[in-house]
């Protein structure tokens, strides 16, 4: 990373050693929060749009543009209102995965009920060796992680043997997650290069976001995607971030504002993701 070598006055020192010492916050980290903080950047942060346990109450209407989310994030996941097919942002383009399998750039106006973004920054990468399972691949992703307590962000590029997607289409606003998935397609590709795009959410989050590793998928041709289920390939080259600041925005629909969201999703999603 570059340095940055600057005088600052004893006091600005004192305070910051005080910081550390008591927050148990790096300097490094707290000098370039606090510089992002005034200047306005997303720096390490995770931003995300309404909850996972909306989405299994049918809270799937208009919430954010996609124009409001590039201001938040160059790469990420989710879905469109009605569960309209699954997004895929990466290097600043979002992309919409329809029901019918078919990839198309979504226009900034078009709206999201939940999306997962970040201003993608990885700090480590490594060689994901052979496997033949999602779960051969998560158990390598597992090993990269130094924390069940961060947020992860994570990009895998290569060629695949096999890998299996699925995606949702549209539903009436209310339907539920559970019942839109009822009507999920499901795709098989074999010899496909492309691109993993996802993020890891530590256990303790699991009523806001989808605990563990929530994975999709786009082509390098960009004609192929959709959320991940399954996969295997003989080597991937893998990018990862540790995301430390977390920030969800909470939607002003009535839809959101009436939903009933004290239950723990954790079952349903597991139903609807698998």
């Amino acid at each position: 990373m570059p340095q940055l070598v600057v005088d600052i006055p004893q006091s600005i020192l004192d305070a910051l050693q005080e910081h550390c010492a008591k927050s148990g916050e790096t300097p490094d980290h707290a000098i370039a929060r606090t510089l992002a903080d005034a200047l306005q950047l997303d720096h390490g942060t995770l931003f995300q749009v309404s909850t996972s346990g909306a989405l299994i109450e049918g809270v799937s209407g208009d919430a954010v543009s996609i124009a409001t989310l590039k201001d938040h994030g160059d790469f990420g996941i989710g879905t469109f209102t009605g569960f309209d097919g699954e997004m895929v942002a990466l290097g600043g383009r979002y992309f919409r995965v329809a029901g019918d399998g078919t990839v198309n750039e979504a226009a900034d106006e078009t709206m999201t009920p939940f999306a997962v973004v970040t201003h993608f920054e990885p700090r480590q990468s490594a060689r994901i060796a052979r496997f033949k399972t999602m779960a051969g691949l998560e158990e390598q992703l597992d090993a990269l992680r130094d924390s069940d307590n961060h947020f992860f962000a994570v990009r895998l590029d290569g060629r695949f043997s096999r890998i299996q997607t699925r995606s949702v289409s549209k539903t009436p606003v209310g339907q539920s997650l559970s019942v839109a998935a009822e009507h999920q397609s499901v795709f098989a590709y074999e010899g496909v290069s492309g691109a993993l795009i996802g993020f890891w959410t530590p256990a303790y989050a699991k009523t806001v976001n989808i605990a563990g590793w929530h994975i999709h998928f786009i082509s390098d041709d960009r004609s192929k995607g959709g959320h991940l289920l399954d996969c295997a390939a003989d080597g991937l080259d893998c990018q990862i971030e540790a995301l430390n600041d977390f920030r969800i925005a909470i939607p002003e629909t009535t839809a959101f504002l009436k939903a009933q969201l004290t239950g723990d999703p954790t079952e349903a999603l597991d139903k609807a993701e698998h």
